[in-house]
């Protein structure tokens, strides 16, 4: 069957083949040009004798039983020279898989992708159809920003895959999810993405592959991919909810549909040709008999042939296609004015004329040119009026003398800038240290002479389900390293009464009871407000309930101070997140530094 079909063949007196896009299994997937509607279409071909093909005739009826914008639709089956074909709407875009080799997307731009798939899913189980093999290759934005789900039953189909996948398909719409937000593929169907990694027997959370993934989708996730019973489980037991929850994440679908529209938009990769009826050349007309030759005559020179020179394009509107050349001009422009030569410049003075002095005085000087020293080479005496005026001056004409002078005022000038330095610098550090109250906004100078270094730092969320503020992240804050942060999950609220919980915060363990002076903290955004709790004993406090705040205070320029009135004793030091600044639709509190000083 494969040498029997090459490009610009006809199936079924109406779909030309263009070009043979994959051939695997046996199977061979066209792109091709519908002659009686003029469009693309893409062709599934194989041969009649394969035990697949009563398998590929039912899988496009029931296809084509769903009615879904987001589906590429078949359109016609049948069978033809020995080959059964089935023929789909074609689309051009991007599918999930090559997007993820460019890397992971964005949490609600992924949210919202799978959400759409998840849809169109939920309307085919309701009908009792399933797609059979949901992988990354199998989703697709196309040019106009619109999610498709392609091979919809035909490709489970020709992979030899069973029909009815219901709860097969749940799974990959969470490894679809996974995939977007880690680039890593954990379903149950094969896919050319990268497997996610794997810890006894499970695929790791998404946010233990890839920082920052929203708690609510990492929930997602694992529960559908790691199910486990427990009291925590939110029922993602079927295509329409796991596409509510997603949406319920994205807020307005709309918005995200009209964001995708517009980079796409922009789009210049040039569309696949359209494919018209054969041209045939007309007949060539009869030759004409050739003229008797001339007799000879004279020999003349030959005139000079007609030079062509190739025009320049020029390209006309968007609108038109066409483009046309420019043609020279015939007569050439004039040649450029030649370079002035730079008149020479001798190396040295040229020699006075012969019995002139070397050097003469200026004309308004009026001095005896015959005695007047250096004018002459000789040794003339100096004149009367210079000499008087020497006389009444010092002689700061000994060669050096305001060089010496300039040099010691510099020199005493900066021996006084450096007292007056020394002199700020011990009048600040003795001063009271109140560059920042209690409550107020910090200035960036800390207190205490000695940094502490912790032993341990741990998250703390006592509000949170489960009690945890990405705790992989929290050895980050005291790592030495500003560019490495620890960062709160992200929330549509501030913390607060009106939030979702009062804060979060951090707890560092110092290994034994020290005399807390400050805490210098550097945050990745303004305004962050932070509070100080100091505690001991041998367990970490799980909570802020019962302890005695010491120091707050609001980042300023990304940093923040926090001291006690008076040194506080103790070995943990809780630093408690109660307000986190937003931006892009969500809060979240990042801490990429902190110093215990004692």
């Amino acid at each position: 069957m494969e040498g029997s079909r090459r490009p610009g063949d006809v199936i079924a007196e109406r779909y030309r083949l263009i070009d043979l896009l994959n051939e695997a299994r046996g199977a061979l997937f066209w792109l091709a040009w519908d002659n009686v509607l003029a469009r693309h279409v893409a062709v599934h071909i194989i041969s009649e004798d394969d035990p697949r093909a009563d398998e590929l005739r039912a899988a496009a009826r029931r296809s084509a039983r769903i009615l879904d914008p987001r589906l590429l639709r078949v359109l016609d089956i049948g069978t033809t020279s020995g080959a059964c074909y089935v023929v789909n709407e074609w689309g051009e875009g991007v599918s999930l898989n090559n997007m993820l080799a460019e890397g992971p997307l964005a949490p609600r731009r992924a949210a919202w992708l799978i959400g759409e798939v998840s849809e169109m899913i939920a309307h085919a189980h309701a009908a009792g159809v399933a797609h059979g093999r949901l992988v990354p290759e199998n989703v697709m934005i196309d040019n106009r920003g619109t999610v498709k789900v392609i091979g919809f039953a035909v490709d489970a189909a020709l992979h030899g895959l069973p029909e009815g996948r219901t709860s097969t398909e749940v799974v990959d719409l969470a490894g679809l999810l996974y995939a977007a937000l880690t680039g890593k593929w954990p379903g149950i169907s094969t896919s050319s993405v990268k497997s996610a990694p794997q810890q006894h027997g499970r695929a790791l959370r998404p946010r233990q592959v890839r920082a920052g993934v929203p708690r609510t989708l990492d929930t997602l996730c694992d529960e559908v991919l790691s199910p486990y019973p427990g009291p925590h489980d939110h029922g993602y037991d079927s295509a329409g909810a796991i596409a509510a929850a997603l949406m319920d994440y994205v807020g307005d679908p709309t918005a995200m549909a009209e964001a995708e529209a517009a980079r796409h938009r922009g789009n210049t990769n040039p569309r696949l040709p359209r494919i018209e009826a054969l041209v045939l050349a007309p007949d060539p007309e009869p030759e004409p008999e050739p003229e008797p030759e001339p007799e000879p005559g004279p020999v003349t020179a030959p005139e000079p042939a007609e030079e062509t020179v190739a025009g320049v394009p020029v390209f006309y509107d968007d609108d038109v296609d066409d483009v046309g050349w420019a043609s020279p001009n015939p007569v050439p422009p004039p040649p450029p004015p030649p370079f002035e030569e730079t008149p020479e410049r001798p190396l040295f003075a040229p020699d006075p004329p012969e019995g002139r002095a070397t050097r003469t005085p200026r004309p308004h000087e009026n001095h005896d040119s015959a005695a007047y020293w250096p004018w002459e080479t000789g040794t003339g005496t100096v004149p009367p009026s210079l000499d008087a005026e020497h006389d009444h001056e010092d002689d700061d004409s000994v060669p050096g003398r305001n060089w010496m002078r300039t040099a010691w005022i510099i020199a005493a000038s900066l021996l006084i800038l450096v007292a007056m330095l020394y002199a700020f610098n011990r009048g600040r550090d003795s001063g009271d240290d109140s560059d920042a109250d209690d409550d107020g906004r910090a200035t960036g100078t800390t207190a205490g002479n000695v940094v502490l270094k912790p032993v341990g730092i741990s998250d703390l969320d006592p509000f949170g389900d489960p009690p945890e503020e990405n705790p992989d992240l929290a050895r980050l804050a005291i790592d030495g390293k500003p560019s490495t942060v620890w960062q709160t999950s992200g929330y549509r609220q501030d913390f607060g009464p009106g939030g979702l919980k009062p804060g979060v915060g951090l707890v560092i363990d110092l290994g034994s009871n020290k005399s807390i002076a400050s805490v210098s903290v550097e945050v990745g955004a303004d305004p962050t407000a932070l509070e100080l709790y100091v505690a001991s004993g041998p367990e970490a406090p799980a909570s802020v309930d019962g302890l005695d705040r010491v120091a707050g205070a609001t980042s300023a320029d990304g940093r923040a101070l926090l001291r006690p009135k008076e040194a506080a004793p103790g070995r943990w030091v809780v630093l408690w997140l109660t307000s986190i600044p937003g931006g892009e639709g969500q809060h979240r509190g990042q801490i990429s530094e902190i110093q215990v000083r004692e």
